[in-house]
């Protein structure tokens, strides 16, 4: 039994001990199952669209095509669940940058599991202000680009379709948050990672049509895509281990003893993860999607904000791309390096050490502690900021280099690889706990 045990792969043995075990293969079906119902939910669509001015919309468009990578296909079908759960993505970063400058909810945060339950609360109620506004944005846009018919501007047929969307993506939270309770892994991004991976197998046909006209082109896109995945999965795991060393006095038999234990500190190469490139795409899109709410009706006059929609859709594309590109770069090595304190910030890590009688060697607890871990993550953003920014704009070089249009974004597979990961970690974890062997080295 050893022997069989031991001559298959890891992977697969790890598989089999997981269904092997009641509670652990009922979580893996549950996750599976919840996952199904969201690409359901994903292909009912809002009434009176077209689905033909929609596809021409979405094929003639690149920023829009950017819009439809968190809803996996669903915002390019116009569902209910068009916008999937960006809007939980949302209110979360707002929770985020607003809870060093809010001391209410500095203190919440610090209450522990209560505090925690009150801020999930209050980021739950702001995701349905944050979805109106952007369903109603979205539906406005679609008007006006004739996709849906310029007389339903009542009242009742838009608020039906908003009330629509919003239950839609709280529908998609409250899945995520089942596949958290009762699943594996976290449900918000298994959510995300499975609306991105849906789209893979159009862009592999994609390339198949392409193929005939490109072949080389193709074949070096998909090995420079592979080689990209792998440096994600390196940096993505990248991080440097600073000593820490830990002091506890203990009483015994009258006299008092000093123990101490040496431990680290793991400072993530990429902290920020890929919320930077959420940030930079969200900024490079905007006046697009400003003059595109401002537009004139399909089949009417143009107007000037017409001509600013049709400025700014041809700089995200060749050879004007490298204005669009170059400020998409900067941005998000602003953004990482802004991000990242603002999470450092809130770890206080040199208080942490200090309640609990750590201490770096040769640094000084204290004020000594908190600038010499400053410089170091500072050292660590840069190389992260600049992974990050590389990887963002690499389509783009593909594009330059190869011919090939495809749309295999980087900011899906830094999504993609960290759920990939995440996901595995969490299985290892179950079953090293229950006893069996792990499959990660």
């Amino acid at each position: 039994m050893q022997q069989t045990r031991e001559s298959k792969p890891r992977l697969l043995q790890a598989l089999i001990d997981a269904f092997s075990l009641p509670d652990l293969r009922r979580r893996i079906l549950v996750t599976i199952g919840l996952l199904v119902a969201f690409r359901l939910i994903a292909h009912i669509p809002l009434p009176n669209i077209d689905p033909a001015k929609l596809s021409e919309l979405y094929s003639n468009n690149q920023l829009f095509g950017m819009l439809d990578l968190f809803s996996g296909g669903a915002l390019k079908n116009m569902s209910v669940a068009a916008m999937g759960v960006y809007p939980y993505i949302t209110a979360t970063i707002i929770m985020q940058l607003l809870m060093p400058v809010i001391p209410r909810l500095q203190a919440m945060a610090k209450e522990g599991e209560a505090g925690q339950h009150q801020m999930n609360l209050i980021t739950h109620w702001l995701i349905i202000p944050l979805a109106a506004l952007q369903g109603y944005s979205q539906l406005i846009i679609l008007q006006r680009q004739g996709v849906l018919p310029t007389d339903i501007g009542g009242i009742l047929p838009m608020a039906t379709m908003i009330i629509s969307l919003i239950a839609g993506t709280v529908f998609l939270v409250w899945l995520g948050e089942l596949i958290t309770n009762y699943g594996i892994g976290n449900g918000i991004s298994i959510i995300i990672f499975a609306g991105i991976v849906a789209t893979y197998p159009q862009t592999f046909g994609q390339g198949g049509i392409q193929w005939s006209t490109n072949g080389s082109g193709v074949v070096f896109y998909f090995i420079i895509s592979i080689l990209t995945t792998a440096l994600i999965v390196l940096f993505t795991e990248a991080h440097r281990r600073v000593p820490v060393q830990y002091s506890k006095s203990i009483f015994k038999g009258g006299r008092m003893y000093r123990q101490s234990g040496a431990s680290h500190i793991p400072l993530r190469v990429n902290t920020s993860g890929m919320i930077p490139l959420i940030f930079s795409m969200s900024i490079v899109i905007f006046p697009s999607l400003v003059a595109s709410y401002f537009a004139a009706p399909s089949g009417k006059p143009e107007n000037f904000a017409n001509h600013i929609v049709n400025i700014l859709n041809s700089s995200a594309s060749l050879p004007q791309g490298l204005v669009y590109w170059g400020l998409y770069f900067l941005l998000t090595v602003g953004f990482a390096f802004f991000y990242t304190m603002v999470v450092f910030q809130q770890q206080d890590l040199p208080g942490v050490l200090q309640k609990q009688g750590g201490f770096i060697p040769g640094i000084r607890p204290g004020k000594n502690t908190a600038s010499y871990l400053n410089r170091v993550i500072l050292r660590l953003t840069w190389a992260g900021a600049l992974f990050l920014a590389i990887v963002g704009v690499l389509p783009f070089i593909l594009r330059l280099i190869t011919g090939v249009d495809l749309q295999l974004s980087s900011l899906g597979l830094i999504i993609v690889v960290g759920v990939v990961l995440d996901t595995m970690k969490q299985m290892e974890a179950q079953l090293v706990m229950r006893r069996y062997e792990g499959f990660i080295k």
